[in-house]
Protein backbone atom coordinates (compact mmCIF):
# COMPACT_ATOMS: atom_id res chain seq x y z
CA UNK A 1 0.00 0.00 0.00
CA UNK A 2 1.13 3.31 -0.98
CA UNK A 3 2.57 5.46 1.92
CA UNK A 4 -0.71 8.19 2.61
CA UNK A 5 -0.06 11.70 3.99
CA UNK A 6 -1.61 13.21 7.28
CA UNK A 7 -2.67 16.07 5.88
CA UNK A 8 -5.35 16.57 8.51
CA UNK A 9 -6.75 19.96 9.01
CA UNK A 10 -6.07 22.50 11.33
CA UNK A 11 -9.18 23.84 12.27
CA UNK A 12 -10.41 26.74 14.87
CA UNK A 13 -13.16 24.37 15.81
CA UNK A 14 -13.85 20.74 16.29
CA UNK A 15 -15.46 18.86 12.92
CA UNK A 16 -16.03 15.07 11.94
CA UNK A 17 -12.57 13.66 11.57
CA UNK A 18 -13.51 12.71 7.71
CA UNK A 19 -14.00 16.47 7.18
CA UNK A 20 -10.86 17.56 8.68
CA UNK A 21 -8.63 14.57 7.16
CA UNK A 22 -9.98 14.60 3.79
CA UNK A 23 -7.72 16.55 1.07
CA UNK A 24 -7.36 16.91 -2.35
CA UNK A 25 -3.89 14.68 -3.57
CA UNK A 26 -2.63 15.07 -6.69
CA UNK A 27 -0.53 11.68 -6.49
CA UNK A 28 -2.59 8.30 -7.58
CA UNK A 29 -1.30 4.98 -7.98
CA UNK A 30 -1.27 4.26 -11.33
CA UNK A 31 -1.25 0.39 -11.10
CA UNK A 32 -3.82 -0.12 -8.65
CA UNK A 33 -7.02 -1.04 -10.00
CA UNK A 34 -9.64 1.22 -8.47
CA UNK A 35 -11.93 -0.38 -5.56
CA UNK A 36 -15.02 -1.10 -7.09
CA UNK A 37 -16.23 -1.51 -4.26
CA UNK A 38 -15.79 1.90 -2.29
CA UNK A 39 -15.93 3.39 -5.85
CA UNK A 40 -20.04 2.22 -5.82
CA UNK A 41 -20.15 3.32 -2.37
CA UNK A 42 -19.42 7.45 -3.04
CA UNK A 43 -21.58 6.88 -6.33
CA UNK A 44 -24.60 5.95 -3.72
CA UNK A 45 -23.57 8.85 -1.34
CA UNK A 46 -23.86 11.06 -4.06
CA UNK A 47 -26.82 10.16 -5.14
CA UNK A 48 -28.32 10.72 -1.87
CA UNK A 49 -27.25 14.16 -1.61
CA UNK A 50 -29.84 16.68 -0.77
CA UNK A 51 -31.11 18.72 -4.46
CA UNK A 52 -34.49 21.23 -4.89
CA UNK A 53 -37.51 19.74 -5.24
CA UNK A 54 -35.83 16.17 -5.02
CA UNK A 55 -35.12 17.06 -8.82
CA UNK A 56 -31.74 15.28 -7.91
CA UNK A 57 -30.09 17.38 -11.22
CA UNK A 58 -27.00 15.73 -11.50
CA UNK A 59 -25.48 12.76 -13.90
CA UNK A 60 -21.93 11.45 -13.97
CA UNK A 61 -19.73 10.12 -16.83
CA UNK A 62 -17.54 7.47 -14.98
CA UNK A 63 -14.64 6.38 -17.04
CA UNK A 64 -11.51 4.09 -15.77
CA UNK A 65 -7.80 3.91 -16.52
CA UNK A 66 -7.14 2.21 -19.32
CA UNK A 67 -10.24 2.85 -21.35
CA UNK A 68 -10.94 5.16 -24.29
CA UNK A 69 -13.57 7.15 -22.28
CA UNK A 70 -10.83 7.93 -19.57
CA UNK A 71 -8.14 9.04 -22.08
CA UNK A 72 -11.36 11.40 -23.98
CA UNK A 73 -11.16 12.81 -20.32
CA UNK A 74 -7.75 13.49 -19.68
CA UNK A 75 -7.50 15.36 -22.94
CA UNK A 76 -10.64 18.03 -21.99
CA UNK A 77 -8.49 18.31 -18.69
CA UNK A 78 -6.34 21.53 -19.10
CA UNK A 79 -2.67 22.83 -17.93
CA UNK A 80 -1.25 21.09 -14.72
CA UNK A 81 -3.66 18.76 -14.51
CA UNK A 82 -3.17 16.76 -17.74
CA UNK A 83 0.43 15.41 -15.90
CA UNK A 84 -0.72 14.32 -12.41
CA UNK A 85 -4.61 12.96 -13.36
CA UNK A 86 -3.78 9.93 -16.09
CA UNK A 87 -3.01 7.75 -13.05
CA UNK A 88 -6.24 8.13 -11.31
CA UNK A 89 -7.80 4.99 -11.01
CA UNK A 90 -10.80 6.66 -12.69
CA UNK A 91 -12.34 10.23 -13.38
CA UNK A 92 -15.81 11.28 -12.59
CA UNK A 93 -17.16 14.12 -14.50
CA UNK A 94 -20.45 15.67 -12.31
CA UNK A 95 -23.17 17.10 -14.74
CA UNK A 96 -25.92 19.59 -14.12
CA UNK A 97 -28.55 19.09 -15.53
CA UNK A 98 -29.64 22.55 -16.44
CA UNK A 99 -33.08 22.46 -17.43
CA UNK A 100 -35.77 19.33 -16.47
CA UNK A 101 -37.39 17.46 -19.44
CA UNK A 102 -39.82 20.26 -20.51
CA UNK A 103 -37.17 22.60 -20.99
CA UNK A 104 -37.50 24.61 -17.49
CA UNK A 105 -34.96 25.76 -15.97
CA UNK A 106 -33.27 24.58 -13.01
CA UNK A 107 -31.32 27.54 -12.02
CA UNK A 108 -30.40 25.41 -8.29
CA UNK A 109 -28.78 22.92 -10.35
CA UNK A 110 -25.08 23.35 -10.43
CA UNK A 111 -25.30 23.84 -6.80
CA UNK A 112 -27.16 20.53 -6.21
CA UNK A 113 -24.80 18.89 -8.73
CA UNK A 114 -21.82 20.16 -6.44
CA UNK A 115 -23.30 18.71 -3.16
CA UNK A 116 -23.31 15.42 -5.16
CA UNK A 117 -19.84 15.76 -5.48
CA UNK A 118 -18.99 17.08 -2.35
CA UNK A 119 -20.99 14.10 -0.76
CA UNK A 120 -18.25 11.83 -3.41
CA UNK A 121 -15.43 13.10 -2.16
CA UNK A 122 -16.42 12.20 1.81
CA UNK A 123 -17.57 8.91 1.13
CA UNK A 124 -14.59 8.07 -0.81
CA UNK A 125 -12.29 9.76 1.75
CA UNK A 126 -14.53 7.48 4.32
CA UNK A 127 -13.42 4.38 2.23
CA UNK A 128 -9.42 5.68 1.68
CA UNK A 129 -9.90 6.28 -1.66
CA UNK A 130 -7.78 9.47 -2.68
CA UNK A 131 -9.64 12.15 -4.64
CA UNK A 132 -8.66 15.47 -6.18
CA UNK A 133 -11.85 18.29 -8.09
CA UNK A 134 -10.52 19.44 -10.82
CA UNK A 135 -12.04 22.80 -12.31
CA UNK A 136 -9.19 22.97 -14.83
CA UNK A 137 -10.78 21.14 -18.15
CA UNK A 138 -12.49 22.15 -20.81
CA UNK A 139 -16.11 22.02 -20.72
CA UNK A 140 -16.56 21.95 -24.38
CA UNK A 141 -14.22 19.19 -25.44
CA UNK A 142 -16.20 17.51 -22.70
CA UNK A 143 -19.52 18.46 -24.85
CA UNK A 144 -17.76 17.02 -27.98
CA UNK A 145 -16.19 14.25 -26.83
CA UNK A 146 -19.37 12.80 -24.99
CA UNK A 147 -21.99 14.02 -27.40
CA UNK A 148 -23.46 15.81 -24.11
CA UNK A 149 -27.34 17.22 -24.59
CA UNK A 150 -27.63 20.47 -24.49
CA UNK A 151 -29.41 20.21 -21.11
CA UNK A 152 -26.11 18.60 -19.29
CA UNK A 153 -23.08 21.26 -18.24
CA UNK A 154 -19.65 20.15 -16.68
CA UNK A 155 -19.48 21.42 -13.15
CA UNK A 156 -16.37 19.86 -12.34
CA UNK A 157 -14.18 16.36 -12.99
CA UNK A 158 -12.94 14.43 -10.03
CA UNK A 159 -9.55 12.12 -10.47
CA UNK A 160 -10.36 8.69 -7.71
CA UNK A 161 -8.23 6.47 -7.24
CA UNK A 162 -5.69 4.56 -4.46
CA UNK A 163 -3.55 7.01 -2.81
CA UNK A 164 0.38 6.75 -4.74
CA UNK A 165 3.77 7.14 -3.27
CA UNK A 166 4.22 11.51 -2.98
CA UNK A 167 8.21 10.42 -2.93
CA UNK A 168 8.16 9.42 -6.70
CA UNK A 169 5.64 12.60 -8.09
CA UNK A 170 7.78 14.97 -10.06
CA UNK A 171 9.10 17.72 -8.01
CA UNK A 172 6.28 20.26 -8.96
CA UNK A 173 3.29 17.53 -7.58
CA UNK A 174 5.50 17.01 -4.51
CA UNK A 175 5.77 20.94 -4.05
CA UNK A 176 2.08 21.30 -3.89
CA UNK A 177 1.34 18.54 -1.69
CA UNK A 178 4.01 19.43 0.67
CA UNK A 179 2.28 22.99 0.72
CA UNK A 180 0.73 23.80 4.27
CA UNK A 181 -3.42 23.48 3.86
CA UNK A 182 -4.61 26.99 4.39
CA UNK A 183 -8.03 28.30 4.58
CA UNK A 184 -9.14 31.78 5.08
CA UNK A 185 -10.54 32.56 8.41
CA UNK A 186 -13.78 31.78 9.43
CA UNK A 187 -14.75 35.65 10.41
CA UNK A 188 -13.57 36.87 6.86
CA UNK A 189 -15.75 34.23 5.07
CA UNK A 190 -18.67 35.32 7.31
CA UNK A 191 -20.97 38.64 5.87
CA UNK A 192 -23.04 38.36 8.26
CA UNK A 193 -23.24 36.91 11.86
CA UNK A 194 -26.38 38.74 13.62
Amino acid sequence: MSPVLDRTAQTDVPILDVLAERWSTRVFDAETPIDEEALRAALEAARWSPSANNSQPWRFLLARRGTDAHARIVDSLVGFNQGWAPAAGALLVVLAENTDAEGNPRPWATYDAGQAAAFFTIEAHARRLATHTMGGFSADALRTAFELDARLAPVTVIAVGAFGDPDAADAAVRAREAAPRKRRPLDETLLLDA
